[in-house]
């Protein structure tokens, strides 16, 4: 084996040991509250309504995370959470307050 050859499958070898890397952390967030049918958006993403968001759950990434609720006739509900490695799951409280007329 020249030295190339024995170089290239040290690179090789070292890089299929490392792997893929590991999923990164996450926190779980529930959220409770009304109107049921509320659209619930994470960090500009829609994620469900929120009885659904209240039954399952959502796997937040360890970090800062904008979480808005809207439905219409309500006025929307806006909160920057702080998801924290090795904090127990977080909990929100949504009661979205009727548009006045």
């Amino acid at each position: 084996m020249t030295r190339t050859h024995a170089a290239l499958a040290l690179v090789l070898t070292a890089s299929a040991a490392c792997g893929p890397p590991p999923p990164p952390k996450t926190i779980s967030m529930r959220m409770v509250g009304s109107p049921p049918n509320a659209s619930v958006t994470i960090d500009d993403v829609f994620v469900g309504r929120l009885d659904t968001v209240a039954a399952r759950g959502v796997a937040l990434p360890v970090g800062t995370h904008h979480v808005s609720v809207e439905a219409p006739g309500y006025l929307p509900w806006d909160e920057v959470v702080e998801a924290k490695e090795g904090a127990g799951p977080l909990r929100l409280e949504v009661r979205l307050v009727a548009t006045p007329e």
